[in-house]
C-alpha cells in the first residue's frame, strides 16, 4: 500500500476545523460563557485496566451520571462512504446489517483478522443519560487489519465491507460483528460511527444527529498486533499516543471504548454515546 493511502485521517482541511471548534466551546464553557451537556463521570471513571487472563480496558462515562456531556464530535475522514466524499453506501440494499465483516451486494470480499463485537449504546444528553434513544441509527466504519479503508484504498474500491448500519433497540443499542482494526500511519487505532435520529435518515444519509470516533486502549491493540496478519500496525502503533494523536488529543474520556476478551475468542468493545 502506498504512503499515500495511509494519510486517511491526516489532512488538516479534515481535522482542523472540527478540532478548533470543540476547542473553543470548551474554552468558552470554561469562563461560564457555553453550557455543556453530557455524561461523563470522574477521570477516574475513564482509566483503562487490564484483567488477569484476558485484556480489559474500560474509559466511558457511565450513563446516568450527574452531569451529561454530548459525545465529541469529530472528523468523519476522507472515506466516509456517505455520500459527504463520493460514494454513498448507506442507499445501497443491504448496508443495515449487523456482521460486517463481509462486502456485500454484488461484492464478496471479506475481511480477516481479530474477532471484534463492538456495542453503542445512544442515549438523551438532555435527561442525564439516563434514557436510552430508541429508534435512533448508527452507521459505523473502520479500516481493516491493512489499514485499508473498503470503496477507497487500492486493491479494495470494489469492496464495502466494515461498514454497517443498525437501528437500536430499546435499550438504546447497536451491536456490530466485525475485525480489530489497524493501527495505520498517524492515527491512533479507531473506529468512525455516525449517529442518525432513525433507519429512514441513515439509509436516505441525512440529518446526521452525530459524527464521532472510538478509540481503542492501548493494552489490547499491543495484544492483537503482535498477531498473524497486524505486522504493519506495530511499528505505527510505537510511534503514537492518544495524547499525540490529531483527533484524541484533546481529549478522549468519553470516546475510549470498555475493551474485553482475548485473542483466541476474540474482543468485545462498549461505548455509550450520548446524543
Amino acid at each position: 500500500m502506498s504512503e499515500e493511502l495511509h494519510d486517511h485521517d491526516r489532512g488538516l482541511s479534515f481535522d482542523l476545523p472540527t478540532l478548533q471548534r470543540r476547542k473553543m466551546i470548551r474554552l468558552l464553557a470554561g469562563v461560564g460563557l457555553v453550557p455543556l451537556v453530557g455524561c461523563s463521570s470522574d477521570d477516574s471513571d475513564s482509566s483503562a485496566s487490564a484483567s488477569s487472563g484476558s485484556a480489559s480496558s474500560s474509559a466511558s462515562a457511565s450513563s446516568g451520571g450527574a452531569e451529561c456531556e454530548t459525545i465529541p464530535g469529530e472528523t468523519a475522514g476522507p472515506y466516509p462512504g456517505d455520500g459527504s466524499n463520493g460514494v454513498n453506501v448507506l442507499k445501497e440494499s443491504g448496508v443495515v446489517r449487523k456482521d460486517i465483516t463481509s462486502s456485500f451486494g454484488t461484492a464478496s470480499g471479506k475481511a480477516e483478522g481479530v474477532p471484534l463485537t463492538v456495542t453503542l449504546t445512544v442515549v438523551d444528553a438532555a435527561s442525564g443519560c439516563g434514557t436510552p434513544k430508541e429508534g435512533a441509527a448508527v452507521y459505523l466504519w473502520h479500516c481493516d487489519r491493512d489499514g485499508n479503508y473498503s470503496l477507497y484504498s487500492e486493491g479494495v474500491t470494489e469492496e464495502n465491507y466494515l461498514r454497517g448500519v443498525q437501528e437500536t433497540d430499546a435499550k438504546g443499542q447497536v451491536t456490530f460483528t466485525s475485525i480489530f482494526p489497524a493501527c495505520y500511519t498517524g492515527r491512533w487505532p479507531h473506529i468512525h460511527f455516525e449517529v442518525y435520529g432513525s433507519l429512514e435518515d441513515a439509509t436516505n444519509a441525512t440529518s446526521i444527529t452525530a459524527t464521532s470516533q472510538l478509540a481503542l486502549p492501548k493494552d489490547v491493540c499491543d495484544t492483537v498486533y503482535a498477531t498473524d496478519g497486524y505486522d504493519r500496525s506495530v511499528q505505527n502503533m510505537g510511534q503514537l499516543s492518544l495524547e499525540t494523536d490529531n483527533i484524541f488529543s484533546d481529549g478522549y474520556d468519553q470516546q475510549l471504548a470498555t475493551t474485553k476478551g482475548s485473542v483466541e475468542k476474540g474482543y468485545t468493545a462498549t461505548l455509550t454515546v450520548p446524543v
